[in-house]
C-alpha cells in the first residue's frame, strides 16, 4: 500500500496516511478538521551513465568488424582470381 502525504489548507500541518489505491482520499485535517490537499512528489528515478539511446553507447567492435569483414571479402575474392 502506498503512503500519501497530505497538507491542511488552514493550519499547514502535514501528515502521512497509508491507503489502498481504491480508498477515498482524506478530506479533513486530524488536528483542526478543515480541508486538506494531497501532496504529489516526482518519482525517485536516477539515471546513471552518459546516455540512454542506442546512438549514445559505444559500439564495441562494430566499426572494426565492418572494416575487417570488408577486407576479408576483398582478400578472399582476390585469392579466387
Amino acid at each position: 500500500m502506498p503512503i500519501y502525504e497530505y497538507e491542511c489548507t488552514t493550519c499547514g500541518q502535514r501528515f502521512e496516511v497509508k491507503q489502498r489505491f481504491s480508498d477515498e482520499p482524506v478530506a479533513s485535517c486530524p488536528s483542526c478538521g478543515n480541508a486538506v490537499r494531497r501532496l504529489l512528489y516526482p518519482a525517485g528515478i536516477i539515471f546513471k551513465g552518459s546516455g540512454f539511446y542506442i546512438t549514445d553507447y559505444k559500439r564495441s567492435g562494430s566499426s572494426n568488424g565492418k572494416s575487417e569483414s570488408s577486407s576479408e571479402t576483398v582478400s578472399s575474392s582476390s585469392k579466387d582470381d
